[in-house]
């Protein structure tokens, strides 16, 4: 069964002559059936490739006009799959737009590091890029009734969004796969990344995120723990980030001294990698982190929102030295959006020190009862 993504109009948009479409995004979440779906609709001839052939290798990375005219051939439309894999990708696919005519090019990586590093400055002005997550909440919306959406809820928080997860109905099978996506790709993924060798400081690392959700993290504190230093610490988040297993979110400061923006918080891509890294797969009448298995879930959707819908939008949380906090600052159209995240169904009011400083910014509860209306 395929479930429509939203990024599909999206490239339909982008896909222009003379311009490259790249499609971040982890393993498994699909980068590959998009493109696929993209090229049902295609009515001209085509080159698909991937960048994990040693034949396909050779031609794309030649930096030989000539080479790769050759290997283009008469097609006016290039998909190279896993484009990461070629050396000097970005160089060579300025190439093929600078000299042939009217060429569009879709290339799709899972690593953003090596990727966006060998596509950055060639491909300046030449491309647009689309970020892949699991499917979001909008795309599972297609074909869910309300019903089955609160029935599934507890299902999203502990097993997460990946396509085989949702459309597998078998806890036990959701938990292999999860535990194949984490051990087979994502540790793999991440230790290719910049020659990283220590696994286990790396799988120790995340299993300590994992219980940071929701919580500023001390760069100091993690490498006092992991026998590291603090600069390596930050090294190994920023790649654990560019492989597309957390995401960052900084600390908000406009006005006040009081308002703490020294440390970052991180969240996880998607729930079920998280509990699968704990190896934590239980209900949740049985969980303490309930708390922030919903504020990692509600984050995350919101990104996912932001990115398929296309609006723009600066990330932060906010807290002060005497714990008052928000979940979410959005800043955008100039104004200033805060949302705070609880799973029960209790009533709360912004902060004094929010309201009194920020006079103008909305601030809106999120709960069981109106989340969708932030998601979707």
């Amino acid at each position: 069964m395929y479930i429509k993504q939203k990024h599909l109009d999206n490239l339909r948009k982008a896909l222009i002559p003379g311009k490259a479409v790249i499609i971040y995004g982890a393993r498994r979440t699909g980068k590959t059936t998009l493109v696929k779906r993209f090229l049902q609709e295609v009515d001209e001839p085509y080159l698909f490739v991937s960048g994990e052939d040693i034949t396909v290798q050779g031609y794309m990375a030649s930096q030989s006009i000539e080479k790769l005219s050759a290997f283009v051939g008469a097609n006016r439309l290039l998909v190279v799959d896993e484009a990461q894999k070629v050396s000097n990708i970005g160089a060579n696919l300025k190439l093929i737009i600078d000299h042939i005519p009217g060429i569009r090019i879709i290339a799709t990586g899972s690593s953003s590091f090596d990727l966006a590093r060998a596509l950055g400055e060639p491909l300046t002005g030449r491309k647009t890029t689309l970020r892949l997550y699991p499917l979001s909440q909008l795309e599972i919306g297609q074909i869910e009734q309300q019903h089955q959406t609160d029935a599934n809820l507890e299902s999203r928080l502990i097993y997460g969004s990946y396509p085989e997860v949702v459309l597998n109905n078998d806890n036990r099978a959701r938990e292999q796969y999860l535990k194949e996506i984490v051990t087979s790709y994502l540790y793999k993924d991440v230790l290719e990344l910049d020659g990283i060798r220590h696994s286990a400081k790396i799988s120790r690392l995340l299993q300590l995120m994992a219980f940071q959700v929701g919580k500023e993290v001390s760069y100091t504190e993690l490498g006092s723990s992991l026998g590291m230093s603090k600069n390596t610490v930050e090294r190994y988040l920023d790649l654990l980030e560019k492989a597309f297993v957390i995401q960052k979110l900084s600390g908000f400061n406009r006005n006040l001294r009081s308002e703490i923006t020294k440390n970052s918080r991180y969240y996880f891509l998607d729930n079920g990698v998280r509990n699968a890294i704990i190896n934590n797969f239980n209900a949740l009448d049985l969980r303490n982190d309930v708390g922030e298995l919903w504020e990692n879930y509600l984050l995350i959707e919101r990104f996912k929102r932001q990115e398929y819908l296309m609006e723009q939008s600066n990330n932060y949380f906010w807290r002060t030295y005497s714990q008052n906090e928000i979940d979410l600052i959005e800043e955008r159209e100039g104004k200033l959006f805060g949302y705070e995240m609880k799973w029960g169904k209790g009533h709360a009011k912004p902060p004094k020190e929010w309201v009194d400083a920020y006079p103008d910014a909305a601030w809106q509860l999120i709960n069981r009862q109106n989340y969708l209306e932030l998601i979707t």
